[in-house]
């Protein structure tokens, strides 16, 4: 006979997928959630007998897997989606974003396409997202609103825009937003010098020292497209990452966004210097930036997590469509169909983020004592059965659209596919009028 222990919530699934360790499928069990915290996970039948629940909530036909985590986004960019599409990065940047940003984003834009973003990322099973924008002390209102886990980049440019005049002033502003809110439960901190075309080596140099000083990540584009590439060789005399290597960037706490031109050598100082690498699928091919070497990087044991990029590039905020992109770019790029199974896949959305970010003891997999952190996948949809194997289908079948619950911090932000928090009809509202904003921009132009 047990002890009964009273919780605050106890969720029975058909099956329950870790991530950690790898390739296990739990079948009929159930997740003990007390004060935010996974308390344990054991079979169905032996929780009925041991816990005694606020609520229980029978997920009889669902998976239950990690939050996704979402490496890299510019979540206010929702608010340009589609706005400027089918062009290459630096005439996207140059002639069309870089403009709308100039003329339209403020602290209430980024509000408000953060919570636009929030409410699509939540409602595709992600439950932290690590972001680099402008104005990130209305990212981080907006996270915090919406009670979502999130990674605030302190954005850093060279150049004056909106939110700044110089590196100096992105960094005191960024750095006092961090100190505002450095204990806050859901929020995090990273530095996010844009790329090593819009920051110079002196404001590296300032960046690397606040990074050590304060124990922060630091997030950055690196190695997206040939041209960034040629504009390094050309200014600096060396490629980009090993500028960045001769100013002591590389290293464990750098999470490198995209990484698609890559040489062996550039490879192996990834590994050697245990950096992070955030791969963006959809949005590499969308502005046919390339094909990311992704299965040299895992044969090195380098971690990847997966990122959506902002929704202005991709143009979805959907991390079921990288996971499958992911597998199915490397076995082609390969042409070894066992390279990056759907376990690994996962895994990359999950607790590779989870790792890259720091935060691998907190989220990223199920776990006694981890944060309940957790999504849920509903099976029972037509599009779905039969299922062989869960883990597959979720990487290969499985859409956002079959998303159904998810927690963070054992709070339910979505619940049979409605959103708890958040008011769909009011953040309509916010979307349509920066969007008749700058298309009334546009046009006058």
């Amino acid at each position: 006979m047990y002890e009964l222990v009273t919780i605050d919530t106890l969720i029975e699934a058909k099956w329950i997928i870790p991530v950690e360790p790898a390739q296990i499928v739990l079948d009929h069990h159930a997740i003990a959630i007390h004060h935010g915290l996974i308390k344990d996970i054991l079979p169905t039948a032996e929780a009925r007998q041991r816990y005694i629940p606020q609520q229980t909530i029978v997920l009889s036909e669902h998976v239950l897997i990690p939050g996704l985590v979402n490496l890299h986004t510019h979540a206010a960019m929702t608010l340009m989606r589609g706005l400027a599409d089918d062009l290459p990065l630096m005439d996207w940047l140059n002639q069309h974003i870089w403009p709308a940003e100039t003329r339209h984003v403020n602290a209430q834009y980024v509000y408000d396409g953060t919570l636009l973003a929030c409410a699509e990322m939540i409602s595709g099973g992600i439950t932290c997202f690590n972001d680099m924008y402008f104005f990130p002390e209305a990212a981080a209102k907006a996270a915090n609103d919406t009670k979502m886990r999130s990674s605030i980049g302190l954005v850093i440019i060279d150049f004056p825009t909106p939110y700044a005049s110089d590196a100096d002033d992105y960094l005191a502003k960024g750095l006092n937003l961090r100190d505002r809110y450095q204990q806050h439960a859901l929020l995090n901190f990273c530095l996010a010098p844009h790329a090593p075309y819009t920051v110079g080596d002196d404001t590296f140099n300032r960046i690397l020292t606040y990074a050590e000083q304060l124990n922060l990540t630091i997030h950055t584009h690196l190695h997206e497209t040939t041209t960034e590439i040629r504009m390094s060789e050309e200014i600096y005399r060396v490629r980009p990452i090993e500028r960045m290597q001769r100013l002591g960037i590389l290293g464990p706490d750098l999470i490198a966004v995209h990484m698609v031109h890559l040489t062996e050598h550039e490879i192996d100082l990834m590994q050697q210097y245990n950096c992070q690498i955030a791969h963006c699928p959809s949005s590499n091919l969308k502005l046919a930036s390339g094909f990311a070497p992704v299965p040299s990087l895992l044969r090195r044991n380098i971690n990847v997590g997966l990122g959506t990029d902002g929704a202005a590039s991709n143009n979805r905020l959907d991390m079921f469509e990288e996971m499958r992109l992911a597998a199915l770019l490397a076995k082609a790029t390969s042409e070894q169909a066992d390279v990056l199974p759907a376990h690994q896949a996962l895994r990359m959305a999950t607790l590779n983020g989870a790792r890259a970010l720091g935060l691998e003891k907190k989220i990223g997999s199920l776990t006694i004592g981890k944060a309940a952190d957790i999504t849920a996948i509903d099976f029972s949809d037509i599009n779905l059965v039969p299922c062989y194997d869960p883990i597959s289908h979720l990487v290969y079948t499985a859409t956002r659209d079959q998303v159904s619950h998810v927690w963070v911090n054992g709070k339910i932000l979505l619940q049979d596919g409605k959103l708890v928090v958040l008011d769909p009809q009011d953040l309509r509202y916010r979307a349509i009028y920066w969007q008749e904003r700058i298309a009334a921009s546009r046009s006058s132009q």
